[in-house]
């Protein structure tokens, strides 16, 4: 009976190790730190949505000197988060990104004002100073200036761009009139810092139609050719969207996950908490399918950009249905 035992732990154990070996790998790069904004792959990973679903994923945190679109293009990654708007703008420049996925429906990207400045509406930012965010996330902006009819070189007539860093340090010090913040993110490191929600006044691009679609699953043409890796990546997105259900369910153990894996140590469970519950609005309702007309308004919006538009023409083959499409049969 002894012997039985020991060869059936042994039988399991071996089984076990096979099943680690051939778990497929999947490197997914995020578009920014670790932080609620990813937390349907950080709960798809630590609930074993993953692991069930035989895969073997690595993680890797973006950060203010990570470009998604650069470490895929040099095999870091299999997949990227990234907004559609730099996407598609590295696209044209020829890296061959194709969207396959959308967890993110809507927009959280706005404008936040302090209402002592005198602005009330979008024609008020006139010879205001507005704090942008760069490294791609410009572009909405930039074409939301032009329909405005604002230049961005400054003067009475126009606009002043401060290139903003990733804090809110220019509205609390009055350097900027306004500042690129996420409706889950930025806009409470303001609240945090003291100021009154009453103080402040917010243009959300959503209602301001100009919103370009934000965080989506990218990866490189040619791979989609390999039906082996369409199935990798249905298995992914699956698994991955189950996280996010997940997360829409359990919003504070979300957050706590999220927090386990944050290297760094700098985000606080309180932020977390608030932005996890921000996110959750953003991702409602979305099985990943991409919503083509959200693309198709994604790339109008880009290409209103006056006489230096984020895109010069409209791109083909810059998102693909084969992946949601086998999601969908499993």
């Amino acid at each position: 009976m002894k012997k039985f035992l020991m060869a059936a732990a042994a039988t399991a154990a071996l089984m076990a190790g096979s099943a680690a070996a051939y778990a497929e790998a999947v490197t997914i790069q995020l578009k920014w730190v670790t932080q609620a904004q990813f937390a349907g792959y950080y709960v798809a990973q630590a609930q074993g949505f993953y692991k069930d679903a035989g895969l073997d994923v690595t993680i890797k945190p973006g950060g203010p000197d990570i470009a998604p679109p650069q470490v895929i293009m040099g095999g870091g990654a299999d997949v990227v988060v990234d907004w559609m708007p730099s996407a598609l703008a590295s696209r044209e420049k020829g890296v061959p990104l194709v969207n396959i996925a959308q967890p993110f429906k809507r927009s959280g990207m706005m404008l936040t004002c302090r209402k002592d400045t005198g602005i009330t509406k979008p024609e008020d930012f006139k010879g205001k100073t507005l704090g942008v965010w760069f490294s791609g996330n410009e572009y909405p902006f930039l074409s939301w200036m032009s329909q405005l009819g604002l230049k961005t070189t400054g003067g009475p007539d126009g606009v002043t761009v401060l290139k903003q860093g990733f804090n809110v340090d220019p509205l609390l010090q009055k350097q900027a009139d306004c500042i690129s913040t996420m409706t889950y993110n930025e806009y409470w490191q303001v609240i945090e810092a003291g100021v009154k929600p009453e103080d402040l006044i917010v243009f959300k691009y959503e209602d301001q139609g100009v919103a370009t679609l934000e965080d989506g699953l990218y990866v490189l043409e040619a791979k989609l050719k390999d039906p082996a890796f369409v199935t990798t990546m249905a298995k992914f997105v699956k698994a991955s969207m189950k996280g996010w259900d997940w997360a829409r369910e359990h919003p504070d153990d979300a957050a706590k996950i999220v927090l386990d894996n944050d290297a760094t140590g700098a985000q606080t469970e309180g932020h977390q908490k608030t932005m996890m519950q921000e996110i959750n609005k953003l991702t409602e309702g979305s099985d990943g399918t991409l919503d083509t007309a959200a693309a198709d308004r994604t790339v109008d919006t880009l290409m209103k950009g006056g006489s230096d538009p984020v895109i010069s023409k409209k791109p083909e083959g810059a998102w693909s249905a084969v992946v949601t499409d086998e999601v969908k049969k499993m």
